[in-house]
């Protein structure tokens, strides 16, 4: 099998079982959704949209936020992973939409990764959620089922298996990819014990054929 099957093979696949690819976070506005993927590193969805209704309720605009102190915000969100420096990094970043931003969120990855808090995965999944840009960011889950299915081979880094995913996959669909790996290993192909018996994607998976 080429890696050109490949692809066609697991994208056809998504199209159809997962024919709506967006999200798991809760949000109404680009500052929303930024806020959100930040609290999101290494700590669950689900817990986040627990965590942000309370923050929004609160410092539903970057200038609000930009005004709070560390003791204001850090008890809202403590619940989180890593709470001292997502606090930091929240008021960090409220504070540079203000000052550099016109309190817009930037549409570019190379603005965006100046906000504090703010990686190019971060980036990524902002650009392509908001604006639909051709931009793959890669999580675990991504790395990990795109290495599985064969779609990236030897990928060291995040930024390895984010090139190879961009170059073989239709720009007008990188956007939903990201959604349809990232859903595809929350559900079906689970880190420790894979659902290979419910994956309809086992024909092409190197993981299952070991």
């Amino acid at each position: 099998m080429t890696k050109k099957e490949r692809y066609q093979q697991a994208i056809s696949y998504f199209k159809e079982q997962i024919p709506i690819a967006e999200t798991e976070l809760v949000y109404d506005n680009p500052f929303q959704l930024l806020v959100a993927v930040i609290l999101s590193a290494q700590c669950t969805d689900k817990r986040v949209n627990l965590t942000t209704p309370n923050i929004f309720r609160k410092y539903s605009t970057p200038d609000k936020m930009a005004e709070a102190s560390f003791e204001d915000l850090f008890p809202i969100i403590k619940s989180i992973s890593y709470p001292n420096n997502k606090t930091k990094h929240l008021i960090g970043m409220a504070t540079m939409l203000m000052t550099d931003f016109n309190g817009e969120v930037p549409m570019t990855v190379n603005e965006l990764v100046k906000l504090p808090g703010v990686g190019r995965k971060t980036a990524n999944v902002i650009t392509s959620v908001i604006d639909k840009q051709p931009n793959m960011a890669v999580d675990t889950h991504v790395f990990r089922v795109s290495a599985r299915l064969g779609l990236t081979t030897n990928a060291k880094t995040v930024l390895e298996a984010e090139k190879q995913l961009i170059k073989n996959i239709p720009e007008e669909l990188v956007h939903r990819a990201h959604h349809w790996l990232i859903l595809h290993g929350r559900y079906t192909c689970l880190a420790r014990s894979p659902k290979c018996v419910e994956c309809g994607l086992t024909e092409i998976c190197k993981y299952y054929k070991k």
